[in-house]
């Protein structure tokens, strides 16, 4: 079934978001950027034009770009289409079969991945269920991921509690992560900022990534 259409909403402000519980810096040559499930099949339902998704797409490319310049690994989830139901299993009760195989499994145009980047196949909320992203952030040496994409209650929030839960510290995009609602978003943020992880905004995030005697060579490659 597709994803009903979301009405329009302003990006959460700073004043919304409450005081991260750590104080944790972003160290470019600990770092890798996820760009979750950024596929069309999700974004379909914005109006792409406007707040959140405008400010969304355009933040995830700040900060892909700059990962890029200082050889940062960035990695994309992307859930395939025409999945099996032994592979939907459950989430078919939720949310139907999913996409089908195609236009819908793209990622948007300004985002699309290139050679440098991760393909990693997502199979639940968490970037990390059923996946080998664990490993590689072990593989790369990175043990922060600054988390941007949607929806930032569901799959965003869930892979910032699971890195949390494997001792990787998740810095989650307070204004390049998009969501149902403004209510969800903000309560997604809040939740991090007190549970799992550190909360920033995009502006706060490209500060910290100015440091290249900390930053590893690049990377390239696709993973299934």
């Amino acid at each position: 079934m597709p994803i009903p259409p979301i009405a329009p909403y302003a990006m959460p402000t700073d004043d919304e978001v409450i005081a991260n519980q750590v104080s944790w810096t972003l160290e470019p040559g600990r770092t890798a950027l996820l760009i979750h499930d950024m596929q069309r099949y999700f974004l379909s339902a914005y109006d792409t034009a406007q707040e959140p998704a405008s400010t969304l797409i355009r933040n995830i490319a700040a900060l892909r770009n700059r990962c890029h310049e200082l050889g940062i690994p960035v990695i994309y989830t992307m859930q395939p289409g025409n999945q099996h139901p032994s592979r939907r299993g459950i989430l078919a009760d939720f949310w139907g079969t999913g996409m089908s195989q195609g236009a819908d499994t793209e990622v948007v145009a300004e985002l699309r991945p290139d050679a440098r980047d991760i393909q990693v196949t997502k199979w639940r909320y968490s970037a990390f269920q059923r996946t080998d992203l664990r490993e590689l952030l072990g593989y790369y040496n990175r043990d922060h991921l600054m988390i941007t994409g949607v929806y930032t209650h569901m799959g965003c929030m869930l892979s910032a509690a699971e890195a949390f839960m494997s001792d990787v510290r998740p810095f989650l995009a307070s204004d390049a992560t998009a969501d149902f609602s403004r209510d969800e978003h903000v309560m997604a943020l809040n939740y991090v900022a007190r549970r799992c992880g550190s909360v920033l905004s995009t502006a706060a995030l490209l500060d910290q990534l100015t440091d290249p005697r900390s930053v590893h060579g690049g990377i390239s490659g696709i993973v299934a």
